[in-house]
């Protein structure tokens, strides 16, 4: 039996969940949106005010916003992309609450992100911390855009 792909992403403003669907298919994977229990306005997501929702959580290491469903099935999944867009130079802090959520000891994790400019940051080792030290870790990426090309090329590039 072949590896079985899930593709879960945490999308903003429509960009990531483009970049997953496009990875999802390119990877032969399952898809799952993490969905915030209290969806994002355009105020929340407002990063030049810092009383905004999304200011605040980024300011609070231990903000936890709370997801609403579960995968169904987690245990199924050998591999999980793992995507977000890059707030503050980092993982929205809803991606702890996903990490946090499952138990991925020995399935290997491979966060991918969307982004206009900044890189990645230190995002892999913050988000290492949210899981078992039995999690498998491949190298995140951080996307500006992509062609179903250049997603095969990384996916190969990966050595799954």
């Amino acid at each position: 039996m072949g590896s079985k792909k899930l593709v879960a992403y945490f999308s903003a403003s429509g960009v990531t969940a483009k970049l997953a669907k496009e990875l999802a298919e390119a990877a032969g994977a399952d898809l799952y949106e993490i969905q915030p229990r209290q969806p994002y306005t355009s105020a929340d997501l407002d990063w030049t005010d810092k009383k905004s929702r999304s200011s605040i959580e980024m300011s609070d290491p231990d903000s936890r916003p709370a997801i609403s469903g579960k995968v169904e099935n987690m245990e199924l999944y050998d591999t999980v992309f793992v995507g977000f867009p890059i707030w503050w130079y980092e993982a929205p802090g809803i991606i702890h609450t996903f990490l946090e959520s499952y138990d991925f000891s020995g399935k290997t994790l491979i966060p991918f992100a969307t982004s206009g400019s900044s890189g990645m940051g230190e995002t892999d080792s913050i988000l290492k911390k949210y899981c078992s030290s039995e999690t498998k870790w491949k190298p995140g990426k951080r996307f500006g855009s992509a062609d179903k090309g250049a997603l095969k090329s990384w996916i190969d590039s990966l050595g799954l």
